[in-house]
């Protein structure tokens, strides 16, 4: 609602108001006592009517030329309104078009600036991809021809393992050399775990005027007399690789048959040695057959209680090189515990010649304590005596000391003693 429209109703009520008061006073006045003084008021109240009409026209026509007024003067700034508002309108699409032209303008010189800049890292990129890759294709090309070389060299090593083998079994095939080959990883064995002086080779067990000679005797521990341990290697490589060929291709008849015959060479073997070797009190009472193989060893391991058997019946052990690799350590042992029992005894006769001197040690210090106790003795009765006589002579003057030089002289050396009681040289 406008100001002008507020006006009018304001305007309008007050005319209504003073009706309204008008009729009030006509009621008042319509039963009067006096008709003179209701003419009176009558005629002042149409009086202040026409008055009051006259007023309310002026303040209308007022009102309306005040309404008037206000109208043009609010069309007027309804125009400027409309002007001003026409020409912000004109200015912000002016600062729009320019802000949009910046916008643009700016666009451009970042899409330039970055087309420039991924230019430049894909450049970098590019180089350092290049770089790495040409880096990794080397090491994986030198990486590769290192694979090839040791590849190379494993089969020139296979080549020559390959070699060695067939010489191995060239070697193998004669009898003597399998002999060879036995007694050798027995020798390494011996000579790794015992000493020199603790086993024999080639010794003789004292039977047919010393023809008879196994191939090491070891040296019992712990005897007076030296008893020794026949021990000799076998090598049974036919009946072996027969066994081999038979597992290889799933024979059951022929691994049964090979290990028939296995068996059969092997305990002859032992035969033979408890025939020629044991020779009590020369040996001990059993042998040691040495198989240098494992596979071997476990092939008679596997066969029930034939290493048992030969060694209740012939007195002989069958071992293999771990087995008999754990016995050598026990011999050792037992030779490192006879050389402790020796040092032991010597120990003790050390420590009996000790007490010895320490008993005459105790005697010279009872006789020394005896000396000091006599000494103290007579020095105590020398300083009674040096009482006595400084007791006689406490009515003498002392002299001084070069009177008593010249009636006393002293001839003597000096005393370390008198020095040190003195504090130094008697001539100072």
């Amino acid at each position: 609602m406008s100001s002008v429209e507020i006006v009018l109703l304001a305007g309008i009520g007050a005319s209504l108001l003073l009706g309204v008061v008008l009729l009030v006073r006509l009621r008042a006045l319509a039963t009067p006592p006096d008709t003179t003084e209701t003419e009176k008021k009558l005629i002042e109240i149409k009086g202040q009517f026409d008055q009051f009409s006259v007023q309310a026209d002026a303040r209308e026509k007022g009102i309306r030329e005040e309404f008037r007024g206000n109208r043009e003067e609010i069309t007027k700034a309804i125009n400027e309104l409309s002007d001003t508002m026409r020409k912000f309108g004109q200015h912000q699409t002016e600062q729009q078009e320019q802000f949009r032209n910046k916008l643009d303008d700016k666009m451009k010189e970042l899409r330039v600036e970055n087309s420039q800049k991924l230019d430049e890292m894909r450049k970098t990129v590019d180089e350092k991809l290049q770089t790495t890759l040409e880096r990794r294709l080397s090491e994986s090309f030198k990486t590769v021809s290192e694979r090839l070389e040791a590849v190379h060299k494993g089969l020139g090593d296979m080549q020559t393992l390959a070699t060695g083998v067939g010489d191995l079994k060239r070697v193998l095939t004669n009898v003597k050399s399998r002999g060879t080959f036995g007694e050798v990883q027995l020798s390494l064995l011996i000579d790794d775990v015992l000493t020199p002086n603790q086993y024999v080779a080639n010794y003789d067990c004292g039977k047919a005027g010393g023809q008879l000679r196994v191939e090491f005797g070891i040296r019992m521990p712990g005897t007076e007399e030296a008893v020794f341990l026949p021990v000799d290697a076998k090598f049974p490589t036919e009946d072996y690789e027969r066994l081999l060929v038979a597992v290889e291709s799933g024979d059951i008849e022929g691994i049964a048959l090979a290990q028939k015959a296995l068996a059969a060479q092997v305990k002859g073997f032992a035969k033979d040695m408890a025939q020629k070797y044991i020779n009590p009190p020369h040996t001990t009472p059993s042998a040691i057959l040495f198989l240098p193989t494992e596979g071997l060893y476990a092939e008679m391991l596997r066969l029930p209680g034939f290493v048992e058997g030969v060694q209740r019946e012939l007195n002989v052990t069958i071992t293999g090189p771990t087995n008999f690799q754990v016995l050598l350590t026990t011999f050792r042992m037992g030779f490192q515990q006879m050389a402790m029992q020796e040092h032991a005894s010597e120990v003790w006769k050390v420590l009996g010649a000790v007490k010895r001197e320490f008993t005459r040690y105790g005697e010279q210090i009872s006789a020394m304590g005896k000396n000091v106790h006599a000494m103290e003795k007579h020095v105590e009765k020398l300083t009674t005596r040096k009482n006595v006589m400084l007791r006689a002579l406490k009515s003498v003057d002392e002299v001084s000391e070069g009177d008593a030089q010249v009636f006393l002289p002293n001839d003597a050396p000096n005393d370390p003693d008198e020095e040190d009681e003195t504090g130094g040289d008697t001539d100072q």
